[in-house]
């Protein structure tokens, strides 16, 4: 039998940086976190120590490598990872807190007029989170 996730994840191409990428998310949501390096696989088309797959499990689902030779990198515009209500919202401030760690706060995480409490940060590997909880 397959492993069945309950939607889709998110597969990053970094630029040189999955293994280091993937280890914080790894330290920063919990879960299980396999690495697979190019020279696992046979892959010839960039550095064999290069992650030519990489996948974390847990709380937030992740995947990503680095990109190979000639492909692009993760760029996002007009889209969030949104952890809106997915843990209590102790986790979600320490998660937000350690997303903002080298990289940029967009909109602080506080409570907002209709009554919930949100925020958004790109983290330091380029990813766009949007964190909130209600009341």
């Amino acid at each position: 039998m397959t492993n069945i996730t309950s939607g889709p994840v998110i597969y990053v191409s970094f630029p040189g940086t999955a293994r280091e990428a993937l280890t914080f998310y790894s330290e920063t949501f919990g879960g299980e976190l396999s690495l697979h390096s190019y020279e696992d696989f046979n892959r010839t088309d960039g550095p064999g120590g290069a992650i030519a797959h990489g996948m974390l499990s847990g709380p937030v689902a992740l995947a990503g490598s680095d990109a190979a030779t000639g492909e692009k990198t993760v760029r996002m515009e007009g889209a969030m990872l949104s952890l809106l209500g997915t843990a209590i919202a102790g986790v979600l401030r320490e998660w937000f807190e350690k997303l903002s760690e080298g990289g940029t706060v967009v909109d602080p995480l506080g409570e907002k007029p209709w009554g919930a409490s949100d925020g958004q940060v790109i983290d330091r590997y380029g990813l766009h989170w949007l964190i909130g909880f209600e009341h």
